[in-house]
């Protein structure tokens, strides 16, 4: 299936050199300027990434257009610093300190852990490939599956199809940020791997 793809664009540099990468930049259909979407029409796209550090209060401003793209069937992908549980339903975020050192550590352990070894997720990518820092973790609601947990007992990633009739991808990861900073080598594969996973391969728009 070959999905219609639209992601947020803040205006930053990291927005403008991740989003315009020659590896990818292809498999999204438009970038929509941030501040502009809350008059914009979102139905002719299958899925909305909210791309790193993306300013909620904006986000927030287009809700009903994004609980009306839900209610469709449509996927939205938060990624860390855009406030998903302002502007979409059922979200718990947990506050945790961001450990920027862990790799340092003897014997280094992320905490992370694969939650769904069956899901088309890591037929796409690895954990390492997930693997940096991150800024947030969630308790997932009833019914969603968790895609990588953490040891603490909360998730990192996960995928919530019972809190609408959408689709939510929701994480604490900022590939976004790192690799249109131009470090962090993981992020880089991240995004050349999820985006392509997000495009043909992700669960598929839900039918009414």
């Amino acid at each position: 299936m070959n999905r219609r793809i639209a992601a947020l664009d803040g205006g930053t540099y990291y927005h403008l050199n991740a989003l315009n990468d020659s590896a990818w930049a292809h498999l999204i259909d438009e970038r929509i300027y941030l501040p502009e979407l809350a008059e914009r029409e979102l139905d002719s796209f299958d899925v909305l990434i909210a791309t790193c550090r993306s300013n909620s209060d904006l986000i927030a401003l287009a809700r009903k257009q994004i609980d009306s793209f839900l209610e469709k069937g449509g996927t939205v992908v938060a990624f860390a610093g855009t406030g998903p549980e302002r502007w979409l339903p059922e979200v718990t975020p947990i506050s945790v300190p961001t450990n920027y050192w862990w790799w340092l550590d003897r014997d280094a352990d992320s905490g992370l852990r694969i939650a769904a070894p069956d899901h088309s997720f890591f037929q796409a990518m690895t954990l390492s490939d997930c693997t940096w820092h991150h800024h947030c973790r969630f308790r997932p609601p009833p019914g969603a599956v968790s895609l990588i947990d953490h040891t603490d007992g909360n998730s990192l990633f996960y995928e919530d199809r019972v809190s609408s009739r959408g689709t939510l991808l929701i994480t604490g990861l900022d590939p976004f940020f790192h690799h249109g900073s131009h470090f962090m080598p993981a992020t880089t594969r991240f995004l050349a791997s999820f985006l392509p996973w997000l495009r043909y391969d992700a669960p598929p728009k839900r039918r009414s």
